[in-house]
């Protein structure tokens, strides 16, 4: 029994074979007088696998993967010190397993080679492998972690009555086919650079100027390695920095392929933090109790964390909670084996998130046998160095000739700050002769303070956009955007990559280089007009040191706009736009680099250590330090929270919390702005059950559902609660 597909038959029908115990029997039928005392069934399976007549090293990996595939080893420890530290209860307890009725069920799935069947101690497992877990000797580590991901992703999918995975074919992609055809009965045809990628077998970087068709690009690329023999049916993680952008990934991906639209929904899942607030929208219309649209967001959770979905679109943070062995990260590391990693706007991440994504293209694509796709519009040459250290990639880039026609923007830098009063007339002139204005600034107050100033001047219809709302409000928003996009819209990083928009003026604060191309790209987006005025303020407004601390690249960033002002009457030529990102970010900071270098030398050090079935929580701390955000209820939204944790509305009371930085949170608490609240409340249908409480931090300052959380105003009087609900 060399091969792997055999050894995870034997463990998938082994597994539960000691459920055969008699006590574990009577569990379930729930008769009197059952024996069971929490013992674990995997620890009674163990004896059939030790009696399999099979080379001792492959019955070793079968056993231990039996053994931990509920538990972690060190939780087994205490089973074997308390329940069965001495071998005879052990043989004791075995003897009630109905040993001629297992095998006999054996025999049925096949001709296993088997001796005599006999108590077998789980100290024989247990101890020796937590010994070598201390020594960093574990035996057979790498075997060992991908049989344990594929059986554990077997049992969770038998569990859940699955039956069909599905898997990528060519009526997948027949939307691409679809668009060519229409473009060339146009006279026209896909870019050089989205022929090229349909051509590359293998990792590659591509470069391209925004809104030139890098998602078809991308999955004319996947479709090429999935048409090369030896590549496989690989899983594939498309992979995007902000949710909103994950969300209308998805919805794109996912219409029917049937249509000529999408790649159906069978095929398209979705990762990312908020996903409950996504389905909790999109099924909610639909109508039905909390209960049963708890049951339904359930099942699609479960479709899209396993392999049911071959297509994931998903944060990076999701792929790399498994390097720092989080819950399931067996599973999440056996599902890179042959996958497809394609990483959008990988600029957008800090050095230490870009260190963790480096350590594990090197680890999947070395180990693994992944491939990967890097697509960005502007890549410092020093981080592309980095990505080829990690991998063996190919480039593509744009050609010539479609950069010339990419332009789309006119650079003018303005004096001053963006609020001062003749920059904001300036502002409002341009909406009342009917432009479509994008203002957007560096922090969440001054973007509600130029929301309210503008909106006072101008009676059409605006929307404000930032990360001081709670999820419900914030989803309306960009429902909103999706449908009609207003004459001004105002808001902070988050419109930067998140949103398919397209306006006429962009109004901005100064931020680095890479940050403002982003927001150009909202601006002209399907070059149907003359260049489009990119309008960047030279003044920081103060506020914003927290945002961009460097100050040497925002001085670098207004020299290089300056210079494009400068050259051609403002007109940017995007061909020229590396040049520009290379003079911003000639190489990592000191500070950068060192945080760089100390998370990816962490980080690989710990894949060198990662053991399956055992979890550190100092690497989960370590993993969940990197986020800033915590959830708080703000005091104008307790009465409707209170109200649907009282219709066990879980999820949606849930969407009414704002997410505050840990530093705001630590300053509230101490001056009494934030305090700690609860609410108790009986479930719907059990009148008689206990109170259920649930504890939850209450905001004291100003929210509205138009401006979102007003952080540097006064906190809330009663009588401001009382007016409000």
């Amino acid at each position: 029994m060399t091969d792997f597909w055999q050894w995870l038959e034997t463990a998938v029908v082994f597994h539960d074979l000691g459920k055969a115990h008699a006590a574990f029997q009577k569990m379930l039928r729930k008769d009197s007088g059952q024996d069971w005392r929490g013992q674990r069934h995997e620890l009674f399976s163990l004896p059939f696998v030790a009696a399999l007549d099979v080379p001792d090293a492959e019955k070793l990996l079968l056993l231990r993967v039996v053994a931990g595939h509920h538990r972690t080893f060190s939780e087994l420890s205490q089973h074997i010190y308390h329940e069965y530290e001495d071998p005879e209860i052990f043989e004791h307890e075995f003897s009630k397993v109905d040993v001629a009725g297992v095998l006999a069920v054996l025999r049925s799935f096949g001709d296993f080679p088997m001796r005599q069947v006999s108590a077998f101690s789980p100290q024989k497992v247990i101890k020796p492998y937590n010994r070598e877990q201390l020594d960093k000797v574990v035996q057979q580590r790498k075997q060992l972690l991908f049989i344990t991901g594929a059986f554990k992703h077997c049992d969770h999918l038998s569990s859940a009555f699955v039956e069909h995975i599905e898997i990528l074919e060519r009526r997948h992609f027949y939307f691409l086919e679809k668009k060519r055809l229409e473009l060339q009965a146009r006279g026209l045809d896909f870019y050089q650079h989205q022929l090229d990628a349909a051509m590359a077998v293998g990792s590659v970087i591509l470069t391209a100027p925004t809104g030139a068709g890098k998602t078809e690009t991308a999955l004319l690329w996947l479709q090429k390695q999935l048409e090369t023999e030896g590549c496989g049916q690989g899983r594939v993680f498309y992979t995007l920095p902000f949710t909103a952008s994950i969300n209308a990934m998805f919805e794109r991906l996912n219409k029917s392929e049937a249509t000529g639209e999408g790649m159906g929904e069978a095929s398209v899942g979705m990762l990312h933090g908020n996903l409950n607030a996504y389905l909790y929208e999109k099924f909610f219309s639909e109508g039905g109790n909390p209960f049963a649209l708890r049951e339904k967001m359930n099942a699609v959770k479960r479709a899209f964390r396993t392999l049911q979905t071959p297509i994931k679109v998903t944060t990076p943070f999701q792929l790399l909670k498994h390097l720092f062995t989080l819950s399931g990260f067996e599973k999440g590391i056996f599902e890179w084996t042959g996958g497809y990693f394609i990483f959008d706007e990988i600029h957008a991440y800090n050095p230490s998130t870009l260190a963790q994504i480096v350590a594990l293209l090197r680890f999947s694509t070395r180990e693994m046998g992944a491939k990967a796709l890097i697509m960005t519009a502007t890549l410092p040459t020093f981080l592309k160095k980095l990505l080829h250290d990690s991998a063996p990639f190919g480039e593509i880039k744009a050609t010539p000739e479609l950069y010339e026609q990419f332009k789309r923007h006119r650079i003018r830098v303005a004096t001053g700050q963006i609020n001062e009063p003749e920059n904001l007339k300036i502002i409002s002139e341009r909406l009342t002769a009917g432009k479509k204005i994008l203002v957007v600034c560096n922090t969440v107050t001054r973007a509600q303070e130029i929301f309210q100033t503008l909106r006072a001047d101008f009676f059409g219809e605006a929307i404000l956009l930032h990360s001081g709302f709670n999820s419900e409000d914030r989803m309306a928003r960009e429902r909103q955007l999706q449908r009609k996009q207003p004459p001004l819209l105002v808001g902070t990083q988050a419109i930067e990559v998140s949103l398919d928009i397209d306006y006429d003026i962009l109004f901005s604060e100064l931020a680095p280089l890479d940050a403002l191309l982003q927001r150009f790209g909202r601006v002209n987006r399907k070059r149907e007009k003359p260049p489009c005025d990119c309008v960047i303020f030279s003044e920081r407004n103060g506020k914003d040191k927290y945002i961009y601390p460097t100050q040497e690249v925002l001085e670098n960033t207004l020299v290089a706009l300056r210079d494009m002002e400068n050259t051609n009457e403002g007109v940017v030529s995007e061909a020229d736009l590396q040049g520009k990102i290379d003079f911003v970010y000639p190489e990592l900071t000191p500070t950068a680099r060192e945080d760089y270098e100390r998370t990816l030398q962490f980080l690989e050090k710990a894949i060198d250590e990662i053991v399956p079935m055992e979890h550190s929580d100092q690497r989960e701390e370590e993993f969940y330090e990197q986020f800033d955000g915590m959830k708080v209820l703000p005091s104008v939204c307790r009465l409707e929270y209170c109200q649907r944790l009282d219709n066990y509305d879980f999820i949606g009371a849930e969407l009414l919390k704002v997410s505050i930085r840990k530093c705001n949170f630590a300053r509230w608490s101490k001056v009494g702005i934030l305090e700690r609240d609860s609410h108790a409340f009986i479930h719907p249908n059990k009148a008689k059950a206990k109170p259920i409480v649930m504890n939850f931090f209450l905001l004291n300052l100003p929210y509205r559902k138009d401006l979102g959380l007003l952080k540097d105003s006064n906190p809330v009087s009663i009588s401001f609660l009382e007016e409000q609900l």
